[in-house]
């Protein structure tokens, strides 16, 4: 699995930066829209051991539920942003933003 990120969401992404500091990512695929990624400023979701760190985008640490791993370890995402409104936690929200997962099977 590998984790990459669209131009439009590294910009978003520096722009969250500029506001809020470093920051992190987190999918768990649980309630409150969790399947979709969310974005909090680094440290303030407490990751633990059924979190696994499955890389980086623009620097910011990206952290997805083992369940949801589990189930897609032969995929690669890409992290893209789509006007809208998503998870109420996340700090894109007041940007008219959303952060969203587009994925492809890897070829072994």
């Amino acid at each position: 699995m590998k984790v990459t990120t669209t131009e439009a969401c590294k910009a978003l992404i520096e722009l969250l930066k500029s506001k809020h500091g470093d920051l992190m990512f987190h999918q768990s695929g649980g309630c409150c829209d969790g399947s979709s990624p969310m974005c909090y400023p680094l440290g303030e979701f407490k990751v633990g051991g059924q979190d696994v760190l499955i890389g980086e985008i623009a620097g910011c640490p990206f952290y997805m539920g083992k369940a949801q791993h589990q189930l897609w370890q032969n995929t690669d995402l890409t992290i893209d942003v789509v006007d809208g409104r998503g998870a109420s936690f996340s700090l894109e929200i007041p940007e008219g933003k959303r952060f969203i997962v587009r994925s492809e099977i890897c070829s072994i």
